[in-house]
């Protein structure tokens, strides 16, 4: 079994100042995928996935950690964390809309870096 697989990225995130969820990020969609966007409007909730860019091999290898690095608490598998060591690089953040520009999406709550590569967004599934 081939267990190589190929993403496209769709866009990047860009950030004005700071790298925290706290403050607005734009989704800078890529211009051919504008058509993609339709439907997407202030006030929705969206899933994004993107890349992790920054995250180094040596964190790839770490399957396990302590949550929110607090060692008073228990060991658990990265699967059950919302941990960034993951064996694949794919972050994933539900984000609140507050703009759509042509092909930016302005958004509050995303937890990724500047230059974060896009890797696709979904509707925010219903709680």
């Amino acid at each position: 079994m081939d267990d190589t697989i190929q993403l496209r990225t769709i866009g990047v995130v860009r950030r004005d100042g700071g790298d925290g969820a706290d403050g607005q990020a734009v989704l800078a969609v890529q211009p051919e995928l504008r058509p993609a966007l339709l439907g997407i409007e202030p006030g929705m909730r969206l899933q994004v996935m993107y890349w992790m860019h920054r995250l180094s091999d040596e964190h790839r290898r770490v399957l396990q950690c302590h949550p929110r690095g607090d060692r008073s608490r228990p060991l658990r598998g990265v699967f059950a964390l919302r941990s960034p060591m993951r064996p694949n690089m794919i972050g994933s953040t539900e984000v609140d809309v507050k703009a759509v520009r042509d092909t930016e999406v302005v958004v509050t709550g995303l937890d990724a870096f500047d230059g974060s590569p896009i890797v696709d967004i979904k509707i925010a599934p219903r709680r």
